[in-house]
């Protein structure tokens, strides 16, 4: 497409929009991932006989990790669709499938009805979560970060994580809520379908609002809206750009083992190693989140004038050193704003890696293949270790090594530290330039952006 037939620049407003929108539906597709850990300690006994409550726990986070096997699919099949057919279409794709999956769960009969049949409900419920999500990642960071200002995109890059927090929030809110209404045989019993009816009409609001957002400048410039090159978001496409597809499986494996530690782990392990109450536990993890989502932009906003690599280093330095003293301090804290302070301090470590890691991989790419070359190592990497982060982590428990875990999560991050310090800063990719290359198949090179 020529530059006189390029759609205009959007204006302030429309961008504003653009973020709010692709945000808010980014944190109803969070909120109905993570809302199936925060409530896991309620509805593990009504799908797994047993007395031991940590088996019942390793089932839960079984089927939780299992749902992150299809994200490399979902990654694949719309990452594919977002290079191809638009941003927008992807995304209102992924909201689609996840309010169907919240359903399921919603209505999955439990073993006293069933037997095991409500744990396959509830499995295939997390598989179609693992492939809407697979895609809402990738969708929703080229969306976040095309639709932002070219010197703003650590900012508006830094939403995605807001979001995903305040779907966490949400998820945490109504559960602190739940807590505070109805028993604990309430909640056991039926109370914890509660959220996920929510979710499924959350999901219709969102799908409402996504089918009215404005495509991006970047993909509709290329393409002037339509998908006709066959090539574009090919799993060929991505191979000609192998070198940033294991940049980015190597720069997410420690962000994505710490984020799952410190979030949706937190709290299980406040409650079976500290021996904290659920209640005060739940309040713990939710003040923390509350503070994680709030510095998010700040963080964002920073890297935009001193670069990526200084934020993504002090997280990869901060989790390999730090993780041990924090996770054992952790373990015991009994009061409320001991494991506030050690879980802030975790969570402002984190936040050098969740802030920008969208625009950082982002960057990498051409838009012919950036939501596919987000998309599909990135969920590789999360169904590999991320995914698998609180299995480990109680497997580890109840082998009685616990602390074990520690270290593992500090050997993540240091692999993630060694590419850090070896890839070049993202921040400067001219972006513009690696969109006019995408046309003759040649790719951005890291080596290049940094120049």
């Amino acid at each position: 497409m020529s530059a006189s037939a390029a759609p205009p620049t959007l204006t302030p407003a429309a961008r504003r929009f653009a973020l709010i929108g692709g945000s808010l539906g980014n944190l109803v597709e969070w909120y109905d991932w993570f809302v199936y850990a925060s409530f896991a300690i309620y509805f593990a006994d009504s799908f797994f006989p047993g007395d031991n409550p940590t088996t019942k726990l390793l089932n839960t986070a079984g089927i939780f990790a299992v749902g992150f096997l299809m994200r490399p699919v979902g990654g694949w099949v719309l990452g594919r669709a977002a290079d191809r057919h638009g941003r927008k279409s992807a995304l209102t794709l992924t909201v689609t499938l996840m309010s169907v999956a919240a359903l399921l769960i919603a209505v999955a009969p439990t073993y006293g009805q069933a037997g095991y049949f409500g744990a396959l409900v509830l499995l295939l419920a997390r598989l179609l979560q693992g492939l809407s999500i697979g895609g809402e990642y990738a969708a929703s960071a080229t969306y976040l970060t095309e639709a932002s200002a070219r010197n703003r995109r650590g900012l508006g890059s830094s939403f995605q994580y807001v979001s995903m927090t305040c779907g966490q929030l949400l998820g945490l809110a109504i559960l602190i809520t739940m807590q505070h209404t109805l028993t604990t045989e309430q909640l056991q019993s039926w109370g914890w379908r509660v959220p996920f009816v929510l979710g499924a009409v959350f999901a219709l609001v969102v799908f409402w609002l996504r089918r009215r957002l404005t495509e991006t400048e970047a993909f509709t410039e290329e393409t002037g809206g339509g998908g006709t090159d066959t090539a574009r978001g090919s799993l060929k496409a991505l191979w000609e750009h192998r070198r940033q597809a294991g940049l980015v499986m190597a720069l997410t494996l420690g962000g994505t083992v710490a984020y799952y530690t410190y979030t949706t782990y937190l709290t299980k392990y406040l409650i079976g190693s500290a021996g904290m109450a659920k209640s005060t536990a739940t309040l713990v993890s939710f003040t923390a989140l509350a503070v994680f989502a709030a510095i998010q932009p700040l963080a964002g906003m920073l890297s935009d004038r001193i670069g990526r690599r200084p934020l993504l280093i002090t997280f990869a330095l901060g989790c390999t050193v730090g993780t041990y003293p924090i996770m054992t301090a952790l373990g015991s804290a009994h009061s409320y704003w001991s494991a506030l302070g050690l879980s802030l301090l975790a969570l402002v470590i984190v936040t050098g890696y969740t802030s920008i890691n969208a625009a950082v991989k982002a960057e990498l790419f051409p838009t012919r293949v950036r939501a596919l070359g987000v998309a599909l190592p990135y969920a590789l990497a999360n169904a590999l270790f991320g995914g698998t982060a609180e299995y480990v982590a109680l497997w580890f428990k109840d082998a009685g090594h616990e602390k074990m875990f520690f270290w593992y999560v500090s050997g993540c991050a240091l692999v993630s530290l060694v590419t850090y310090v070896l890839m070049p800063d993202t921040r400067d990719a001219a972006l513009s330039r690696a969109e006019e290359e995408a046309d003759t198949g040649s790719a951005l090179t890291p080596a290049k952006a940094a120049g």
